[in-house]
């Protein structure tokens, strides 16, 4: 019963089509068929086999044709011109018959071939990803290698023209001076060979002038033509670019709003030293959005279908990922360092450019402070690979001295701390005078920092005559003299303590020492002080008549100092 349904259908919609013909154009008769094949699916059904089986007969009779051409044929150029479209004649043939037997059934009788799956190739399959991008570029290219393969053509003609020309005045020297009637057959054959293909040569070389002189009539500068390139790639595509770039500024978008509410939400995301599993929460959020950036435009190319910059794109991951490959032990690392179990890690000290850092942060760009000297340096993680910490303790120096700190250098220069920096140091002494220190050089100094406190050790010599009060009454009144010295003159409060002690039998006299310890808030009177002290000693020594030995004073320092 189907198959007698299907046959008056048929036979229906057949005298329906020709009905139609006959009353109305060609176009209408299109737009008639569309609406009987909307509302009709089996109309529908039959219209498609009826346009296929139009299809497989012409294709039929277009073969027959060239068969019969290719029979009468004997020019082997044009037999071969004629097999190739004979053997894409066959190929259309094939697959026409396909659709047919489909339609026909109403399922899929692909599964019914009894061939072998193909094996898979990688490589194939990477070729045929990559092939529209470059079919795009040997379309650009194509005037260009039209032009160089007609140049090539024409040289070729060019020169076996002149070998021809030659050959064939040879063969008419020799007819001119020939008496024998075979040879000059033989000699009549081979000319109009050679006098054949000289035509047909020369039909091919002006073919090749012909099309070169076209190409060189529309040809136009490299700037021009890329010009006119550029402005055709984005004219079809600037929508599909535009899209995929609004879609990377989006992801970026969502990746910053994700990661503010992470930092909001998340319990410990905000501490000084986050655990592991922050560090790891974010790690991975980074990752999702360096991969959904990569990914994003090549989904808006495989959405609208535009295979040219879906290759493009598949060619730009291809060369991202060759690079990839030989650094992914160098990125392992730095995926350790970021999840602060690697070499270096938040909190702890290491060395670098001849200073101690704490380390206070660890992310993409870390960063080092020395809390001494209050200097801070951001490094990328990357310059941590090759680096190690190790954990510090609260009483380990950082630094000598810290900003308006006072000074003094193993050269003897006394000076207040105006500028620090990571490359240099900056002192002033009093009087205005500057001096400028590499970092290297003024470590390499040991500067002595007078700010904290500091102590002056004087010397005086006094007679051997005041031999047996030298060690007991004459150190405790010059002590007195001088504490009292020093507390008129204002000195009293920056005092720490005052000794006097005696410091060796020297060979002219009995040498003592003034033990004195100041506030760092008066370093920056060094120098007065101890010539303050050498005044009041020798004032002391008048006072009590006691003898000073020539030479009358002397003065031991480690190094020498400046006088104001």
């Amino acid at each position: 019963m189907k198959n007698i349904f299907l046959f008056i259908s048929f036979i229906l919609f057949s005298l329906n089509i020709q009905a139609q013909e006959n009353s109305i154009s060609t176009e209408e008769n299109k737009k008639a068929i569309t609406e009987l094949s909307k509302s009709n699916p089996l109309a529908s059904q039959l219209t498609t086999l009826v346009t296929f089986a139009e299809q497989k007969d012409s294709l039929l009779l277009e073969i027959k044709t060239l068969k019969k051409q290719l029979n009468k044929t004997s020019s082997i150029e044009e037999k071969n011109e004629l097999k190739n479209k004979l053997s894409l004649l066959k190929q259309d043939l094939i697959s026409t018959r396909a659709h047919l037997r489909e339609i026909a059934a109403g399922i899929d009788l692909s599964s019914l071939n009894e061939q072998e799956e193909e094996a898979f190739d990688f490589q194939k399959e990477l070729f045929a990803l990559i092939k529209p991008a470059v079919n795009e570029m040997k379309e650009m290219t194509a005037h260009v290698r039209k032009k160089s393969t007609l140049k090539e053509s024409i040289a070729y003609y060019t020169e076996r023209l002149k070998v021809l020309k030659q050959a064939i005045e040879n063969i008419e020297h020799l007819q001119k001076n020939n008496t024998n009637k075979s040879v000059d057959t033989s000699l009549n054959f081979t000319r109009k060979n050679l006098e054949k293909k000289r035509a047909y040569m020369r039909g091919e070389l002006k073919a090749d002038q012909l099309q070169f002189n076209r190409l060189l009539a529309k040809e136009t500068s490299l700037a021009e033509a890329s010009e006119s390139w550029a402005k055709s790639f984005f004219q079809k595509r600037g929508l599909y670019l535009t899209e995929a770039i609004l879609s990377i500024f989006a992801i970026i978008l969502l990746s910053k709003m994700s990661y503010t509410a992470m930092k909001r939400y998340l319990p410990g995301f905000r501490v000084r030293h986050r655990s592991f599993k922050i560090r790891l929460i974010e790690l991975i959020h980074r990752l999702l959005t360096f991969v959904f950036i990569i990914i994003g435009p090549m989904v808006i190319f495989y959405i609208v279908e535009d295979w040219v910059l879906f290759s493009l794109g598949i060619l730009l991951l291809i060369g991202f990922a060759w690079t990839l490959r030989l650094t992914i032990p160098y990125y392992w690392k730095q995926f350790y360092l970021f999840l602060n179990i690697g070499s270096v890690r938040e909190g702890e000290r290491l060395l670098l450019d001849g200073l101690p850092w704490q380390v206070k942060k660890i992310n993409m760009y870390c960063t080092f402070v020395n809390p001494t000297a209050d200097l801070t340096m951001r490094v990328p993680i990357q310059d941590l690979v090759e680096l190690k910490s190790r954990p510090c303790h609260h009483d380990e120096p950082w630094f000598p001295c810290k900003k308006d700190d006072w000074v003094i250098l193993n050269d003897g220069f006394r000076g207040k701390v105006i500028g620090l920096s990571q490359e240099m140091i900056q002192l002033v002494e009093r009087g205005g005078t500057m001096k400028m220190y590499q970092m290297s050089d003024f470590l390499s100094a040991s500067p002595r920092n007078l700010s904290a406190n500091f102590r002056i050790k004087e010397i005086i010599g006094i007679s051997y005559e005041l031999q047996q009060n030298s060690t007991s009454q004459i150190p405790e009144t010059l002590r007195l003299f001088l504490q009292k010295s020093a507390e008129t003159e204002g000195y009293g409060e920056q005092l720490l303590s005052l000794k006097v002690e005696f410091e060796r039998a020297n060979n002219s006299s009995l040498d003592l020492v003034v033990i004195a310890d100041f506030k760092g808030e008066v370093a920056d009177l060094y120098n007065r002080l101890r010539r303050a002290i050498q005044r009041w000693s020798v004032e002391a020594c008048s006072e009590n008549n006691w003898e000073i030995p020539f030479p009358q004073m002397s003065l031991h320092h480690s190094a020498p100092v400046n006088i104001d």
